[in-house]
Formats: C-alpha cells, sequence, structure tokens
C-alpha cells in the first residue's frame, strides 16, 4: 500500500536480536526481532518474525509480524496476512489484509483539509 514511503530502510533490528525499553528512530525502522517497548519512528515495518510489546507513534506501520500495544499513525497502518494487532489503532487509513488479525478498537480519525465546499450549493439544498 504505502511502500514507497519506507523503501529504505535505515535500521533494522535483526531476527536474533531483543531490545529493550524505548525506541526512537528517524526514518525507518524494519523489526525482524522482538522489541519491549514503547517505538516512535517515521515508519515502521514488521517482518513476518517479528514481535513488539509496546506501544507505537510514526507516519506509517506495516504488520507482518506480532504488535502487542496500540498503534498511532499520521498516515497509515497495514496489517499483512499473517500480521496480528491486540491492541487499539488511531489512523485516517486501516487495511487489514485477508488472514490478517486486528483484536482491538479503531479510531480513524479524518482529516478535515480534505473536505470541500462547493459555493452555491448548500443555498440550493436547504431549500
Amino acid at each position: 500500500m504505502f511502500s514507497k514511503k519506507y523503501d529504505k530502510v535505515e535500521t533494522i533490528i535483526g531476527e536474533k536480536s531483543t531490545v529493550r525499553g524505548e525506541v526512537e528512530i528517524k526514518g525507518t525502522l524494519r523489526v525482524d526481532g522482538r522489541i519491549e517497548g514503547n517505538i516512535r519512528s517515521d515508519w515502521v515495518v514488521i517482518g513476518p518474525k517479528g514481535v513488539v510489546k509496546g506501544d507505537i507513534i510514526a507516519s506509517g506501520v506495516a504488520v507482518g509480524g506480532v504488535i502487542e500495544g496500540n498503534i498511532n499513525s499520521k498516515e497509515a497502518v497495514e496489517i499483512k496476512n499473517k500480521g496480528r494487532v491486540s491492541g487499539d489503532i488511531t489512523t485516517p487509513k486501516l487495511v487489514i489484509m485477508e488472514g490478517g488479525i486486528f483484536d482491538g478498537h479503531s479510531m480513524m480519525n479524518q482529516k478535515s483539509d480534505k473536505v470541500l465546499e462547493l459555493p452555491g450549493k448548500t443555498e440550493a439544498l436547504a431549500e
């Protein structure tokens, strides 16, 4: 969906790695290992074997593995066919592929700058 935005990965947590604590990354973070703590990054990609136990704040999140925590995304969240999210998601765009699992609440925050007013139409509708 938004793969062009995270083509260049600046930081990778490898498959055999575990990170405990707060993680703050500029750019794109790919998690193939395990993170136990909150993440703040521009973009976050959770690989098929990746596990995050904590909250994520990012512009966009792609989930191929497991997230146990809340996601707050400015642009989009995509749960891949083997991805699993247990927690609440706040984002303007949510995509769940067939086979993806989402257990929580979602809040689709709409951007008000996309609302168009048509001049003259509101008067006609009121009559």
